[in-house]
């Protein structure tokens, strides 16, 4: 069976990929061999506007194999899971590689976690060494007896603990190890992220070196970029699945520069694009709206940029089309991933992106529609149902919970949780997660398709939609907006004009009944808005 998607793959793509048995570490190794000068990391202070360090291609992967042989005097051995609790900055990046040289798990922690979330991340994952910073640092010390912690090592610290070492005197004692331990790439884990924390209690997804591979090619074939000439702007977090992909080892992969911020800053980004010349953003809604939120955005030169992804949330139309405005063409692609697909799944095709949808599966990636209550039953052009998918970034299930896997994995296919629908051309469109569907009085509905008219309102400058608590409805529809900074009207006239705008979009029983008004909505470190907490 052909599927309709292929035909509108990006001009010479394959509809099938070679991936090549390696661990993933390969790909840096092969860039240092190409691009042995070029600069791999350029550290970023969006709050200065000033580059703070660099790093090559030959540096960094010199510096990771020094830090996998310290890891290896310090009793790591293949297979163990090593934690890292840091910023974005060059000795993240450094202990990514090296933690997959030494051949253990890489475990991200957010560095926003405080100790009871940290604490659930080392003891569900079994780390026994923990990476961290000066800022991470004492949370990192209130944990460690109450985990498996044995080994603590500070980055960019002078003054540490005596039972921690540091990580630049580790890279300093030790020359390069070599032999690197060997890897299966089908087999090994290359990361451990954890998942579920808006939705549940965090699950490790178990990726393998040919998952992370296998998606970093399909990464870059779809979006065409250029061995040793892209330039990437690097503001979401190296802590979740997508920074580590798309900002991190993809670019690292076709021997792209990384301007690395330590966070977001609205100013410094544009300002970055300008003075780089950089080609891709890779961001979430959030960003791109607060890029457009500063006042002398238009005054920036980004003419330099190409088709980029936008990631973790699904894009508003509105933002979509001020944001392609704003630098003159379109560059914002949708696209669609999960981080127990290591992430990317689905992506428009530049040439032929159509707006609101997630695009068309990658090659070697098959997805259908089917019935939540009967996933054995696929269901036809145009109809809502759950998304499943199959492909070789999928990852081989959740860490220790075989039930948790069995609940998602059904006859080979992987069970996203998410609504969507097909179109007859093989588009694809996310019309929700199934736990957000809001039940007013037996009516369902969609929130994104309630937060699209919000958007589109000039008054609104972030909204969010989730279902309440209703005594006669069961649930009803309740919105949480943040208002643009030059709305002087009262919150009564503005909740008038607001609902008297969505009853001429909506059906009756989608317009928010309860509009709250807030300085600022709850988001995860990802960019992901936390309807959880708005509930």
């Amino acid at each position: 069976m052909i599927q309709p998607w292929l035909r509108h793959y990006p001009a010479g793509l394959e509809a099938s990929l070679d991936y090549p048995s390696i661990p993933l570490y390969r790909l840096l190794q092969e860039s240092a061999c190409r691009f042995p000068s070029r600069a791999a990391i350029i550290s970023f202070d969006g709050e200065s506007g000033r580059e703070t360090a660099a790093k090559s291609y030959r540096s960094l992967d010199d510096e990771s194999s020094r830090l996998a042989a310290g890891l290896a005097g310090l009793g790591v051995s293949k297979g163990d899971r090593v934690a890292y609790y840091l910023q974005n900055s060059p000795s993240l990046v450094v202990s990514f590689y090296g933690i997959l040289k030494a051949g253990a798990v890489p475990v991200p922690c957010n560095p926003m976690y405080q100790a009871d979330e940290l604490s659930h991340q080392l003891n569900d994952s079994g780390a026994t060494t923990i990476i961290c910073d000066r800022q991470s640092l004492t949370v990192a010390e209130q944990v460690r007896p109450h985990t498996h912690l044995q080994r603590v090592i500070v980055a960019d610290a002078a003054d540490i603990p005596p039972y921690a070492c540091a990580l630049n005197e580790l890279l300093a004692q030790h020359a390069p190890l070599d032999p690197l331990p060997g890897i299966t790439p089908e087999e090994d884990l290359a990361l451990l992220p954890y998942t579920g924390g808006t939705t549940g209690v965090p699950k490790g997804a178990m990726l393998t070196h040919a998952n992370m591979v296998a998606n970093a090619i399909q990464f870059g074939r779809w979006f065409d970029y250029q061995d040793g000439q892209e330039v990437f702007i690097a503001t979401l977090p190296l802590s979740h699945i997508g920074g580590i992909a798309g900002v991190m080892s993809v670019p690292i992969t076709v021997g792209g520069t990384i301007i690395l911020f330590p966070r977001f800053h609205r100013q410094g980004v544009l300002q970055a694009i300008q003075d780089y010349r950089a080609t891709r953003f890779l961001g979430v809604p959030t960003m791109y709206i607060n890029l457009l939120s500063q006042p002398d955005s238009a005054y920036y030169d980004l003419s330099s940029m190409g088709p980029s992804r936008t990631s973790a949330a699904p894009l508003p139309e509105a933002v979509k089309e001020a944001f392609d405005k704003l630098v003159g063409r379109e560059v914002l692609i949708e696209g669609y991933g999960l981080t127990e697909t290591a992430p990317l799944t689905h992506v428009n095709p530049p040439a032929r992106a159509r707006l609101g949808s997630i695009g068309v599966p990658l090659p070697d990636t098959d997805a259908r529609v089917v019935d939540p209550e009967d996933r054995a039953k696929v269901l036809p052009v145009g109809e809502v149902g759950e998304l499943a998918l199959q492909g070789p970034q999928v990852m081989k299930g959740y860490w220790n919970r075989p039930d948790a896997t069995a609940e998602v994995m059904s006859e080979g296919w992987f069970h996203t949780g998410d609504l969507a629908r097909m179109d007859e051309d093989g588009y694809f469109y996310i019309v929700d997660r199934i736990k957000d569907v809001i039940n007013a009085a037996g009516f369902k509905v969609w929130p994104r398709e309630v937060e699209e008219v919000l958007y589109r309102h000039p008054m609104v400058h972030m909204a969010a939609v989730a279902g309440t608590a209703d005594p006669y409805r069961g649930e009803t529809v309740k919105a949480t907006i943040v208002l643009r900074d030059d709305v002087a009207e009262t919150e009564e006239t503005v909740r008038d004009a607001l609902n008297d705008y969505c009853r001429s979009q909506l059906a009756a029983y989608k317009v928010p009944r309860i509009i709250e008004f807030r300085d600022s909505l709850p988001v995860s470190s990802a960019g992901k808005v936390l309807r959880r907490e708005l509930r």
